[in-house]
């Protein structure tokens, strides 16, 4: 039989090694500064400016390595997206080639309908260039990673609409490389160190640096450093727009149908009081 403070006892170890552990977590989770984009909140939209420079870093760049299977070059003309002309998208798409069995020698020349070539004919041909690691697709990325908030700090998310944490980790991420690992961090033979990435060691070189890429700013356009900091925010915001291309339309729908329901709730309350009006309870 147990006895009351042998339980007592017990519910104290185990309180302990679950608050260890805790820390411990805690310990391992990299704080990931939140940036302040245009799409952040319940009103926010994409900076059209900002989704063209950010396709020109992913197109420069990125898509060496980096595919992008679910977006098509169509999408690009898309409203509240890099909203490119129809004639800018088909002369970018004609640069590129696509595999069509029905084509002659089973490559042609890709249209607007087509969806973003890989930059690799198999999987294993993109193993086998990156050291045995397999980049991510970049369709949706931003969706897909996210950036971790104590207790009780990530409630507040709820209300604040907050969504960004992909881009947040992606631009931290980019950001995160050091030249050194710090003493006695054993960093493996063709690593390099990344205090954000998980475990620290990424297999992907630094893919940015300042001066990297030239801006293609249109009259009219104000112009924007030239920097690391402003790239990894650009194509950061780009993968979100990717990851979700109806973002602003979403929130949009979502606010009318508060609304509704807000004047719904107010007839329903209306009418409960006119018809149990004068009966007794």
């Amino acid at each position: 039989m147990f006895n009351t403070k042998t339980i007592l006892a017990t519910l104290a170890v185990l309180a302990g090694l679950a608050g260890v552990s805790s820390v411990q977590a805690a310990e391992d989770v990299v704080h990931v500064e939140k940036q302040s984009w245009s799409f952040a909140g319940i009103f926010g939209t994409y900076d059209q400016n900002q989704l063209q420079r950010g396709f020109q870093v992913f197109r420069e760049v990125c898509s060496s390595c980096h595919g992008a299977r679910l977006i098509a070059f169509r999408t690009l003309a898309e409203e509240g997206g890099p909203s490119f002309s129809e004639e800018q998208v088909k002369a970018l798409a004609a640069e590129y080639e696509v595999a069509d069995a029905a084509a002659d020698g089973g490559v042609r020349p890709a249209v607007a309908a087509d969806l973003w070539p890989s930059p690799f004919a198999s999987e294993q041909d993109a193993r086998d260039a990156n050291g045995g690691a397999l980049p991510p697709d970049f369709s949706v990325l931003a969706k897909a990673r996210g950036v971790h908030d104590a207790f009780p700090f990530w409630m507040f998310n709820y209300f604040t609409g907050y969504s960004e944490g992909g881009p947040d980790y992606i631009h931290a991420l980019l950001n995160g490389y050091e030249e050194e690992a710090p003493e006695g961090f054993e960093l493996p033979e063709g690593k390099y160190y990344n205090h954000v990435f998980p475990g620290h060691a990424i297999g992907m070189a630094p893919p940015l640096a300042d001066g990297q890429i030239t801006y293609t700013v249109e009259e009219g356009q104000m112009a924007v450093p030239e920097t690391l900091e402003q790239y990894s925010t650009d194509v950061s915001a780009f993968m979100m727009w990717m990851a979700e291309p109806h973002l602003a339309g979403r929130k949009q729908t979502g606010f009318v149908v508060l609304l509704f329901l807000i004047v719904f709730a107010g007839l329903m309350y209306g009418t409960k009081r006119k018809i149990w009006a004068g009966i007794e309870h």
